[in-house]
């Protein structure tokens, strides 16, 4: 049996990121109340072989943005307008993990923590998005 597509609870649909392909974004479970995904750490390295903090930014982000994005559905979109991000360690293999729960959802913005584990549930990075809430734009 297909496992259901987490890009369905927008109504309409939500187009697929082209950037998940790029980074090997997986989304494994996705509400405005929590999102899920994994990425590879292979093909999103430093020169030293340690996963990129900018490959665990566009993960935290693409998960807080989804969230607020089924958050804001059907009548707002979702920009992120503020990231940040600590980087604890560095896995050189394996798949990262990352989780987003709402810390504020709000009428006019969103605020989500990621927290992105290792295989050994070791803490990877703690980031933080802020998102504001837009009108849909006329179609």
């Amino acid at each position: 049996m297909p496992e259901p597509d987490p890009h369905a609870a927008f109504p309409g649909g939500f187009p697929h990121p082209p950037i998940h392909d790029h980074m090997g974004i997986e989304i494994l479970e996705a509400s405005a109340g929590r999102v899920v995904g994994t990425m590879p750490v292979k093909g999103n390295t430093q020169p030293y072989g340690l996963l990129h903090g900018g490959a665990s930014c566009v993960l935290a982000e693409s998960l807080a943005s989804l969230g607020s994005g089924i958050h804001a559905a059907p009548d707002r979109i979702t920009v992120g307008v503020d990231i940040n991000a600590t980087h604890h360690r560095g896995p050189s293999e394996g798949l990262v993990t990352g989780v987003a729960t709402p810390v504020h959802l709000g009428r006019r913005s969103t605020t989500y923590e990621v927290v992105i584990t290792d295989e050994q549930d070791r803490r990877v990075c703690t980031a933080r998005l802020t998102s504001m809430l837009l009108p849909h734009p006329a179609e």
